[in-house]
């Protein structure tokens, strides 16, 4: 199994090197917006779990609704730690292009992809947060339903 993911990093690696800096670059503003929408997002969805539309009078409901809200908050504390890691991987790359040196080490590009993998895990898993909670409110307003 370690020979596998030696193989799966090396040549990942290998096609993120062959990227240029403006693509990089590119990458790291996708993943910013990504964030700041998600972010955004779950504004929203917090807002509309705290309204009075949704306060359940089922106990089994009000622990779903404490569930979900862990979840959101969650995925909160995970898009701070990433949006802060991205910030210093997008001032290196600032740095490097600054110093107009070609040559960029191996740590950096396993860092790019990292922080690829990890907006890609915190989006994802964001969805299926928010599937859960909008599967919750559709139950919340069908029983509110005269």
């Amino acid at each position: 199994m370690k020979a596998m993911t030696t193989i799966i990093e090396t040549s990942t690696s290998r096609w993120t090197q062959l990227k240029k800096e403006g693509e990089l670059f590119r990458e790291i503003q996708q993943w910013k917006s990504s964030l700041r929408f998600l972010e955004d997002e779950m504004a929203f969805i917090e807002h509309l779990l705290d309204s009075y539309v949704f306060e359940p009078d089922t106990p089994s409901l009000f622990d779903r609704l404490q569930s979900h809200k862990k979840g959101l908050q969650n995925i909160e504390v995970a898009v701070k730690k990433i949006q802060g890691q991205i910030y210093q991987h997008e001032n290196v790359l600032g740095g490097i292009l600054e110093c107009n040196t070609a040559a960029f080490d191996i740590a950096f590009y396993r860092r790019h992809e990292r922080l690829q993998f990890e907006v890609d895990f915190c989006t994802t898993s964001f969805g299926g947060v928010k599937t859960h909670i909008f599967n919750y409110a559709g139950t919340i307003l069908k029983k509110r339903k005269p």
